[in-house]
């Protein structure tokens, strides 16, 4: 089957085959358990990402940008990342940030509207706040690349964001940025097909991967549905920066199944038959395939997975419910040490005295 028009042009680095066929060497370093935890990952994100588009319809969460397709490319490069490594995300990096060890609940809160970017610590996490703003997170993540290398610190940082994101000025000056001064950076383009409602040959031209080349550093392509080959591209380059070799640009080619949000009609300017063509090409599917084939788990074993992954869903849904709308007050603290007349006669009238 045919990939979608923005796989056109160079081979990407793949690992499985879309049936889960090994098309190149499967080992890249990780044991069993390893790789079996790979898999609860992605199954885990699944089924957190449909819970949350439910939760969205039924009104526990304001609105909420599901990543279902981009597993792989968010599990995968995740993975390969030490624990003081930072990841900067945009706002579609749940799965990433659960690989990162960043409390569900906590991270929903920015979606439920109580907390802005998430009540979670990002140093404890090393997993920055949510980024809605376009490509300014890939700034932030070179600025602490910068700081890293500065520290004599062996880490690096990773920034995710989207292929519409690579037509902005910050991602640009970023890129120019950790080129120059060869901060220990990876910048990790989420290619999925879709800048919002434009394509990705309508709103940049070429292959994003290499533009690298002009600023002198590496660039990689990789099949970002297939969760190997993206663990194994991301780890090289992590190895690379923590040594001092510098920035690498990795364009992850995926897909967006779903909308751009859940305030986004994607009928409007999507073929749902390509959405269907693209199913073949399930991250999931084809990873299970082949580490069932691979002797490195059994049907057993995926279905235990499964079934723990829909209990723990349903305690994530539980804790996003009983969370409590944040305190009134909070619209008007924190933001003047000495607030204006006008401010405090609305906090009077707001709150009552």
């Amino acid at each position: 089957m045919d990939a979608p028009a923005h796989w056109a042009g160079t081979e990407p680095v793949r690992i499985l085959a879309a049936d889960g066929t090994p098309v190149g060497d499967p080992d890249v370093g990780l044991d069993a358990d390893q790789l079996r935890e790979l898999l609860r990952h992605l199954l885990r994100a699944r089924l957190l990402d449909r819970e949350c588009m439910a939760l969205q319809r039924q009104g526990e969460l304001t609105v909420y940008p599901p990543f279902e397709g981009q597993e792989a490319a968010q599990i995968g490069s995740a993975f390969a990342l030490g624990a003081e490594d930072w990841a900067f995300p945009t706002f579609r990096e749940l799965a990433a940030a659960l690989v990162r060890g960043v409390d569900p609940v906590q991270y929903l809160w920015y979606h439920r509207g109580t907390w802005h970017g998430g009540p979670y610590d990002p140093r404890a996490t090393r997993f920055g706040p949510i980024c809605v703003p376009v490509a300014t997170q890939i700034c932030h993540a070179v600025g602490v690349a910068m700081g890293i290398q500065r520290d004599g610190a062996e880490a690096c940082a990773l920034a995710y964001f989207g292929d519409g994101s690579a037509s902005e000025g910050d991602f640009h000056e970023g890129a120019n940025l950790a080129a120059v001064f060869r901060a220990p950076a990876i910048l990790f383009c989420q290619n999925n097909g879709w800048a919002i409602s434009v394509p990705t040959g309508l709103q940049t031209a070429g292959e994003i991967w290499r533009r690298a080349e002009g600023l002198g550093f590496p660039g990689v392509r990789v099949d970002g549905n297939d969760v190997l080959a993206v663990y194994k591209v991301t780890a090289e380059a992590a190895a690379r920066a923590r040594s001092g070799g510098g920035p690498t640009l990795i364009e992850a080619l995926t897909y967006r199944l779903g909308p751009h949000t859940t305030a986004d009609d994607a009928s409007r300017y999507r073929d749902e038959d390509e959405v269907e063509r693209w199913r073949a090409f399930d991250p999931i599917d084809r990873y299970r395939t082949w580490l069932l084939a691979a002797g490195h788990a059994d049907e057993g074993y995926v279905r235990e997975t499964e079934e723990a992954a829909a209990v723990w869903v349903s305690e994530v849904r539980a804790g996003v419910i009983a969370t409590e709308p944040p305190p009134p007050e909070w619209m008007f603290d924190w933001t003047f040490a000495e607030p204006p007349a006008e401010l405090l006669r609305q906090r009077v009238e707001a709150l009552g005295g």
